[in-house]
Formats: C-alpha cells, structure tokens, sequence
C-alpha cells in the first residue's frame, strides 16, 4: 500500500498548491485517468476549504493509493464552528465515487474521499 501523510496551514494558499501536486502524484500511481485525476484535486482543494471555512487552523491529509485513490482531510486547531458548506459538498459528491463526511458537534471536521 502506497501512503503519505501531509500536514498544513490553512491561512497559507501557497499549500493548496502542494496537495492539488500529492493528489495528482497519487492518482498517477493508482493508473487514474487526467479526468479523473483533475476532478479529485478539485474535490480535494474543495475539502480543504471546507474545513477552513469551519475554523480549523490547519489540515492533515493522508492519501492512499492500492487499487484506488483515497483521500482523508482531517481539522485541527482553531475555532472549529458550523458553516455553510452545502455547495462544496454538492460538488464532491457529483466528483468522486464515495465521500464520506464526519461531523462532531454539527460541525465537519474530517472528509473521506475515494476515486
């Protein structure tokens, strides 16, 4: 199984960059296809955001790739509180094969994403 672990600020848009970069070295791996590949980085940039718009500081994403692309983005620090994030949801959830959102308290703190 092949695994990597990154962790990032939120409040620095130069790392957004970075994980599109992990993201696509990851579906490159798993023999996904540039389509494929394109609509993950956009779900997982998406899940990022979604996150910092529910007050987490930072993000620890750890990607997978054994016979699929798996993606877990996980909150930490901050304020974390409720938010609106209905339109990054619905496009993950037009974007990849299964997205799972974990919520504590109403509020989201950790997205799964699988292709």
């Amino acid at each position: 199984m092949k695994e990597l672990s990154v962790k990032f600020n939120l409040a620095d848009s130069e790392f957004y960059t970075a994980l599109r970069l992990v993201a696509g070295a990851l579906c490159s791996i798993a023999d996904k296809d540039v389509d494929a590949a394109e609509d993950f980085k956009v779900c997982v940039t998406e899940s990022a955001l979604i996150l910092k718009n529910c007050g987490f500081e930072s993000v620890t994403a750890v990607f997978s790739a054994d016979g699929g692309v798996k993606a877990v983005l996980a909150g930490n620090g901050g304020t974390p509180a409720e938010a609106d994030n209905d339109l990054s949801l619905a496009l993950i959830g037009a974007l990849v094969e299964k997205c799972g959102i974990d919520k504590r308290d109403g509020v989201i703190n950790s997205v799964t994403l699988e292709l």
